[in-house]
């Protein structure tokens, strides 16, 4: 429940959090891996002016799309995912990490000569010290949605039509997530189903959107028309970009700044949870739109779905690389912020 004034309640979040289980999430995205090399210091190469590491380690992580689908199912839902990898290791690992958390892969098409897009990043670090990001490479490659493609994904949502009432659109550019599969996507969902998109390069393309989540360097952009962030006051113009855009609600994530939703006329400023001294922001941004529309189909309002993400988004980053959080971990943010949720209601916009 909600207090008098309309405010959420600690009670009705943790409701809302216990309600998430079994919850299916559509989900359209862009399948990224994410590799974490890890190794110690041994010594500068005389071959050049760079440092040797003895490797230690390496974890494999859904990262892109793939993390928002990760925390979809980390968080309880059971996430729905369309998707493109290539017919290679990083492809089938792919897979088999999602498919060990659970995640259904019918709807995952694998295409012959495509590389499967994958960030590698070469930590180093004492034996007992935190390991620091030292290089990062890209594989990247980029597909159109062929007719093969296309057939694979109306299979997949032949079995789930009416399974779901949210759907997430994930976009990182890599060509599977195009604004010509919306309404393929819409006419999957349950009757009055929400659709939800986060949008590296083109969110203005996807129109007639329920909700959208850009950050704040993506949001200036929009209103720019173009890649060059001008100087402009989200909170005044945060209204105007989500006319701009036909959706029902925006989110916009603002870093330490915290959260700005917009809806109706109306915007709720949400402060950062936890400090603002971070681990590390890979990845929240796939926390923030999977807790949103997990929320969303657990029959969360915007404004309570907003807080629960930036709650979520608060544990994320205190953890190294690409990271998920468990509902318990969520429950425990919920419980222990002393601030009044008074603070973070709707104001006019």
């Amino acid at each position: 429940m909600s207090d008098p004034e309309g405010v959420p309640s600690t009670a009705r979040l943790l409701e809302l959090i216990a309600g998430m289980a079994g919850r299916p999430v559509l989900m359209l995205v862009d399948l990224v891996a994410d590799r974490f090399i890890s190794g110690t210091p041994k010594r500068i190469s005389r071959e050049a002016p760079v440092l040797i590491l003895s490797y230690t380690g390496e974890r494999f992580i859904p990262g892109g799309g793939a993390n928002a689908v990760a925390n979809v199912a980390a968080l309880g839902g059971k996430p729905l995912p369309l998707g493109v990898v290539g017919d290679d290791d990083d492809g089938s690992r792919l897979i088999g990490a999602l498919e060990d958390m659970g995640v259904p892969s019918q709807g995952i098409a694998r295409k012959a000569g495509y590389r499967t897009p994958t960030k590698v990043r070469i930590l180093g670090g004492g034996e007992h010290s935190a390991r620091q990001q030292i290089v990062r490479y890209d594989i990247e490659d980029r597909i159109e949605v062929d007719d093969a493609i296309r057939a694979a994904f109306t299979e997949a949502l032949a079995g789930w039509k009416g399974t779901a009432r949210v759907a997430v659109l994930s976009d990182y550019g890599y060509g599977a997530v195009t604004p010509g599969l919306v309404a393929a996507i819409r006419q999957a969902l349950r009757a009055g189903g929400e659709v939800l998109c986060d949008s590296r390069y083109r969110l203005d393309a996807f129109q007639g959107l329920d909700g959208a989540t850009p950050n704040e360097e993506e949001a200036l952009a929009l209103l720019a028309g173009g890649p060059s962030p001008i100087a402009v006051d989200l909170d005044a113009r945060g209204e105007d970009l989500r006319q701009k855009l036909g959706a029902r609600f925006l989110l916009i994530t603002r870093g330490s700044h915290g959260m700005s939703l917009f809806a109706d006329g109306a915007a709720a400023h949400i402060p950062v949870h936890g400090t603002e001294q971070v681990a590390d922001v890979t990845g929240a941004g796939d926390t923030v739109i999977g807790t949103f529309a997990l929320a969303t189909a657990a029959g969360a309002e915007p404004l309570e779905a907003a807080l629960l993400a930036n709650y979520a988004a608060g544990v994320v980053v205190m953890k190294l690389g690409t990271a998920t959080l468990s509902p318990e971990e969520l429950a425990a943010a919920v419980e222990s912020d002393g601030r009044p949720l008074r603070e973070m209601q709707w104001v006019d916009s």
